[in-house]
């Protein structure tokens, strides 16, 4: 009897060892797998884009990972493979792609709102706090998302890839006198830096600008060093005015709002997270090769003069109110505009920032 418990005991053993081990031996479930494409019109070779596929994508991938539920699968579409740069918004729009980078420089009928930054020059050079800056604006102000919904898309960020705008010539320009008689090359607002100074202003993009200038469409660009090195103007605008135009909210990271409503709130939630972190990240590295390019434009024969204050002071002196007509403007769309104005001026100067000339103080009686 002994004999037969102590068998019973071992095959009992035995019986709930195996069992535990095929328990064990199950796989966890698979991870479900999301395809999304990525969009931009612009190359990978530009900045926020580069970013975009080495920061943004990996760090969702990593986010996700960790959780186990989901994973994607990215399609990237860069450089026109979908749309062209002036098409993301469109291309989104109609679901041509689910996430990407809208230049909102270009759109400033439908999307009147990010363009804050552009009708504020000589105020700040510093790419994280207008890039936080605005998005208090927006967390704040309904209609900086609506105008995004009116798109059929959900604003997630917006991105400042430039530390600021500066003048790349064919020729020297050494002081405001030069701009006289010249065609500079632009996009939206900022053309209208020129009214005052005799130059004329002509409406492009970046990846047009190189051949614009070849060509002599142009004797100068508003562009910045980083652009100017990665874009080689350096070869057909080799002579630079330090004018510390200032910086500009030119992106928006968008998705396409079907596209959104089909994900999981747990890959929403992670998507929205690095968005945020993109935008902070793609602000570091704007301001981390800010002077390292001016030295690589150097090296590459590039003269650089710096605008002296007092012809700074005179420069944005020269221009029209242009953030107050902006806020008009959005005033008779039942927006309002110079509340926005004045709440982002202030929280500039409440971080420290001294304009050089304080638009929304202007005509606000």
């Amino acid at each position: 009897m002994k004999l037969d418990l102590n068998r019973r005991r071992i095959l009992s053993t035995g019986v709930a060892a195996a069992v535990i081990g095929l328990v064990g031996a199950v796989p966890t479930q698979a991870a479900e797998t999301i395809k999304l494409t990525a969009m931009d019109g612009y190359p990978a070779k530009a900045m926020w884009v580069k970013e975009f596929i080495n920061y943004f994508i990996p760090e969702v991938d990593k986010a996700l990972a960790a959780k186990g539920n989901y994973k994607i699968e990215w399609q990237q579409a860069w450089g026109g493979t979908i749309v062209k740069k002036k098409g993301v918004l469109e291309g989104l729009k109609l679901g041509l792609g689910d996430i990407g980078v809208v230049t909102t420089v270009f759109h400033n009928d439908k999307l009147p709102l990010q363009a804050i930054a552009y009708v504020t020059p000589f105020v700040t050079v510093n790419p994280k706090l207008v890039a936080q800056t605005v998005d208090g604006l927006v967390e704040k102000y309904p209609a900086y998302r609506a105008a995004f919904a009116a798109q059929n898309q959900v604003y997630l960020t917006n991105a400042v890839v430039l530390d600021t705008y500066q003048m790349f010539a064919n020729k020297p320009l050494n002081g405001l006198a030069d701009f006289k008689g010249i065609k500079v090359a632009g996009a939206g607002y900022n053309l209208r830096y020129l009214e005052g100074l005799g130059a004329a202003g002509v409406g492009g993009s970046l990846v047009t600008y190189y051949n614009k200038l070849k060509t002599g469409v142009v004797d100068a660009a508003m562009i910045w060093p980083e652009a100017a090195v990665t874009f080689k103007i350096f070869e057909v605008a080799p002579h630079m005015l330090d004018a510390n135009i200032g910086t500009v909210n030119s992106k928006a990271i968008t998705m396409n709002a079907d596209s959104w409503k089909k994900l999981p709130p747990e890959v929403q939630g992670v998507i929205k997270e690095v968005a945020v972190a993109y935008r902070d990240h793609v602000a570091d590295v704007a301001s981390a090769r800010a002077s390292k390019s001016i030295e690589k434009f150097k090296a590459n024969g590039g003269t650089v003069v710096k605008l002296s204050d007092a012809e700074r002071v005179e420069w944005a002196k020269t221009m029209p109110n242009i953030a107050i007509q902006w806020a008009d403007g959005l005033e008779k769309k039942g927006i309002p505009g110079r509340k926005i104005l004045s709440d982002y001026m202030a929280t500039l100067k409440a971080a420290g920032e001294t304009p050089v000339r304080d638009w929304a103080a202007e005509g606000m009686n």
